[in-house]
């Protein structure tokens, strides 16, 4: 088991309550590693030291796992985005966090990912453990 450095964290991420899953679901949703910085934020320059350590797991109930890594991309019209990558040849399955260089991750906190077919999803932070 490789040992991570000082700062890593394991994030969990659980659908929260929408039009779709009116109680949240446990069953869909990401765990992925990620260096936090003090105040809860992705911590970027620990993430461009270490970016092959920052894995993700997709978990949705029905559909197998997808694995793949927390992807920071920089510039475009957009600006920056934090991106789930499950196939590093391309764009085509890349998901978005919602302004996630922003957003403190602490258990409770909401943070919202636009899916591969473009929905905005909302998820609730429900376990930062550090590894």
């Amino acid at each position: 088991m490789t040992t991570l450095p000082r700062g890593f964290h394991r994030i969990r991420l659980n659908m929260a309550r929408s039009p779709g899953f009116p109680e949240g679901s446990k069953l869909h949703g990401y765990e992925f590693v990620a260096p936090l910085d003090a105040e809860g934020r992705i911590d970027l320059a620990a993430w461009k030291e270490h970016r092959a350590l920052c894995k993700v797991r997709r978990f949705w109930a029905g559909e197998e796992d997808q694995h793949g890594l927390l992807v920071h991309k920089a510039g475009g019209a957009k600006g920056a985005t934090w991106t789930f990558d499950y196939d590093a040849t391309g764009n085509d399955d890349d998901e978005a966090g919602y302004r996630f260089g922003d957003h403190l991750f602490q258990i409770g906190e909401y943070v919202s990912i636009r899916d591969e077919d473009g929905a905005l999803l909302t998820f609730i932070v429900t376990s930062t453990d550090a590894v």
